[in-house]
């Protein structure tokens, strides 16, 4: 009874048409052009709140020499620095074409900050960038070094010791299939980019790491996702993890047949992380499994769906009345469907009881009815070649069932087998991954996208949420709040902040339509 009209399936080839990015990037001229006309451009604006609360970080840098000071990357809320912990933030992205972030890296050693724009957590305000930024005066001063067509950039690597060597992980288009992603090398401080690894149209990069004791050895997260106005297919056949040893110039496939890390349709986005034990490298992996769930046998006597789409005539007419009555109560069926005019529609063959299971389908319901497996961590301790899940049974606190907007998985640098897992609650597993427990605090935000892990403290966390900054110095027992930057306000005339309108937060829910409690402000 419900009809479902797909227009394009996943890799189509004619969506609609896109801005290019040449266009974008010239519209900065034209809105400064328009800012010195403006009859109301020496008015200031002012906050107006929310005060509780900043926006959508999605990457953290934090000095090596001093944790008190770093940098935080917003959605879309631009780049801001802190010096003091956490205290207070400076702007430093404001004046360019966008003012959204996918990644950042620093070299701190020459002040130079490599920024990435256009977030990579795929939903729909997970607005596009541009391409590459680069600063070598700590954010005062931009250089556009393109990769126009990126659109959303997942990750920036940086060579240990070169400062002119890079790599991007390019995860691409949102809404429409593009080339212009996989992974990109620069050898020359980003004036040139040589794309060395490409999938295909629809699959791009969304997570990349180097081995910190061999710079030629590198693995990226390739995510086959296709998201269209109707439809949104966020897994695939092509999603695999790739490992280079020639310093990203070839890429292997190590998620192969046989590996023991899910492949194939179902296989979602991947977070990677390592360190090493015993002195020998130990990658982890996170993946949102979009494989169906085994069916559950139902608790105690139950009509389902099921059962109906296989009934015969005869076997429904013998169902005990208070069946048929819970099946559609607990199915929303309109008062008039009642269990003695169900019946007597069966019994005229005016409709087959397969009918009835079919009134209650369509996408969101065909998806909570078979539950996806969801995340799931997996480990390896031989570079690679071979994967092991590091826990039983499903991880359901983690996201649920929309594992797209999430994905980072950290490990302490001091012990192998802390692990970090960012969803929506942010969680914390002692035993490499066999148990979890949530730490998000009563003054933290839900939605997590960013953590840093302090290399040379025990407990020291920075977390970065929907929400902003949280600092912890007793691995997430308790937290700090550090709201201070206006980049989740709305904004009227009269004050010094232009930050771009966040989103609210909105609860978990459905998956393709995509949490519909959340009205955007």
């Amino acid at each position: 009874m419900h009809v479902v009209l797909r227009l394009f399936g996943h890799g189509a080839t004619h969506p609609a048409a896109f801005t290019p990015a040449v266009e974008r990037v010239k519209s900065l001229d034209q809105r400064k052009a328009l800012k010195e006309k403006s009859i109301v451009d020496a008015v200031k604006f002012r906050n107006v709140g929310p005060t509780v609360c900043s926006g959508r970080v999605v990457d953290l840098e934090v000095s090596p020499a001093d944790a008190s000071h770093f940098y935080v990357a917003y959605a879309s809320g631009g780049l801001w620095k802190t010096t003091n912990n956490g205290a207070t933030f400076v702007p430093l992205f404001d004046n360019e074409t966008v003012m959204t972030i996918g990644d950042i890296a620093v070299n701190w050693k020459n002040n130079t900050i490599w920024l990435g724009t256009g977030e990579s957590n795929s939903s729909r305000s997970s607005y596009a960038g541009v391409g590459m930024y680069k600063s070598t005066n700590g954010g005062k001063t931009w250089q556009y070094l393109g990769l126009g067509e990126s659109h959303h950039i997942g990750r920036i690597v940086l060579h240990p010791s070169n400062p002119n060597v890079a790599w991007v992980a390019v995860l691409g288009h949102l809404y429409s299939p593009n080339q212009e992603r996989g992974v990109y090398k620069t050898t020359d401080g980003g004036k040139t980019w040589t794309k060395t690894l490409f999938i295909n149209y629809d699959t791009g990069v969304v997570d990349l790491l180097i081995d910190p004791a061999s710079a030629n050895t590198l693995y990226a997260a390739a995510w086959d996702r296709s998201r269209r106005a109707w439809d949104f297919v966020e897994s695939g056949k092509n999603t695999g993890i790739y490992k280079s040893t020639d310093g990203g110039n070839t890429w292997t496939l190590l998620t192969a047949k046989n590996a023991g890390f899910p492949i194939g349709e179902g296989a979602g986005r991947i977070g990677l992380a390592m360190t090493r034990q015993g002195g020998k490298p130990l990658l982890y992996a996170a993946i949102d499994n979009y494989f169906r769930r085994p069916e559950e046998a139902p608790d105690g006597e139950i009509l389902t769906k099921k059962m109906l789409k296989t009934m015969s005539k005869h076997s429904f007419l013998q169902l005990k009345p208070y069946l048929i009555k819970e099946f559609l109560q607990n199915n929303g069926f309109p008062e008039k469907y009642t269990v003695e005019s169900v019946r007597a529609m069966v019994e005229k063959d005016k409709i087959k009881p397969a009918a009835l299971a079919e009134y209650t389908e369509d996408a969101n319901s065909l998806l909570f009815d078979t539950p996806v497996i969801g995340l799931e961590i997996y480990s390896s301790a031989n570079e690679g070649k071979s994967w092991k899940k590091t826990h039983e049974g499903y991880i359901d606190q983690g996201y649920n069932s929309y594992g797209y907007y999430f994905g980072n998985i950290r490990v302490s640098p001091r012990n192998p087998n802390k692990l970090y897992m960012l969803g929506f609650p942010v969680l914390r597993s002692d035993d490499g991954g066999k148990t979890w427990k949530s730490i998000n605090g009563d003054n933290v935000h839900v939605d997590h996208h960013a953590l840093w892990v302090s290399p040379t403290r025990d407990g020291h966390l920075i977390l970065g949420n929907d929400g902003g900054i949280n600092i912890s110095y007793d691995d997430g027992e308790s937290w700090v709040k550090c709201n201070s930057p206006g980049s989740g306000t709305v904004l009227r005339r009269g004050s010094r902040y232009g930050k771009a309108l966040q989103r609210v937060w909105r609860p978990p829910g459905q998956r393709r339509m995509e949490r519909p409690q959340y009205l955007p402000i």
